[in-house]
């Protein structure tokens, strides 16, 4: 048994004479802070050290075990404490927000911009005529509206909606299919009034939305989504140097497109003039109970 300390023994007299001692003289929380700091391994005096130990739980476990707890992990215990948050947390969410705008439904909006150029170039190329030029430019249109279809999907399904994508989804749309219009009546391949027609129709749809916002947001309809694919197919097949039967049947897919614009862009107004209607109702019965 020798080299066995009192205090592994267990009931040692000399223990027992030293907790009595120490109880006797030390009055009551004088010996609570005593014992606390004797639990946490400090010595008596060390002050600051050992009420911020007793403070934070955490933090004087950290000190039992013999490690130091840094000043700036004890200003963000605090600060947590107090209701506030952590020291630099604001800048890291806003580095996450940044972050989420490199998503893949931003960067396949972000494709479907820098295609524009790329299908103007082709659809010129060599006076505008070439076969292998336009199917060349008919992959690049095919591509960019194939585009379109997945990246407004893919946002809302995985959460990816963003401010960039809220505006550069539509001025994409609007830029691919307007440098084919454009191109293509143009090049005499297709009547200007159509282009006008298509166009004006987007373009001022775009607008009324923006108008009509403070009272609520005018959803897609399924015509709308209609108009888009038609017009889409009906647009690569001019892009195309189709002949025979194939020059015909996209004469009728045009038209097609040209009624549903026309159509769809008519009810978009009366959505709007409707949604505009009920707003304004809505305000002036709010501020008629809050006046009462």
């Amino acid at each position: 048994m020798t080299g066995v300390p009192a205090s592994a023994a267990g009931g040692s007299s000399g223990a027992r004479r030293a907790a009595a001692s120490a109880s006797t003289a030390v009055p009551g929380k004088v010996a609570g802070a005593t014992a606390a700091r004797s639990a946490d391994g400090a010595a008596p005096g060390t002050g600051p050290g050992a009420s911020s130990g007793v403070r934070h739980g955490g933090t004087a476990g950290a000190a039992a075990g013999g490690e130091a707890v840094p000043a700036e992990d004890a200003a963000g215990l605090d600060a947590q404490d107090d209701g506030k948050p952590p020291r630099g947390a604001k800048i890291a969410a806003a580095a996450v927000n940044q972050a989420s705008v490199w998503n893949i439904a931003n960067l396949l909006t972000m494709l479907r911009l820098v295609l524009v150029p790329a299908f103007v170039a082709l659809m010129l190329a060599d006076g505008g005529y070439d076969p292998a030029w336009r199917s060349l430019a008919w992959a690049a249109f095919a591509v960019a509206m194939i585009t379109d279809l997945f990246d407004g999907h893919l946002a809302r399904t995985y959460n990816l909606v963003t401010d960039f994508g809220k505006i550069a989804d539509p001025i994409a749309d609007k830029a691919i299919m307007g440098a084919a219009l454009i191109c293509l009546s143009a090049l005499g391949d297709l009547p200007w009034w159509v282009t006008g027609i298509i166009l004006g129709r987007e373009l001022g749809i775009t607008l009324l939305r923006f108008l009509v916002i403070r009272y609520g947001v005018i959803p897609a309809s399924r015509g709308g989504k209609l108009k888009t694919l038609i017009q889409g197919v009906a647009v690569g097949m001019y892009v195309l140097a189709l002949t025979g039967w194939l020059a015909t049947l996209r004469w009728w897919v045009m038209a097609a497109a040209v009624v549903l614009t026309v159509v769809t862009g008519l009810d978009y107004v009366k959505q709007a003039i409707v949604l505009r209607r009920q707003g304004i109702a809505e305000r002036k019965a709010a501020l008629e109970e809050k006046e009462a």
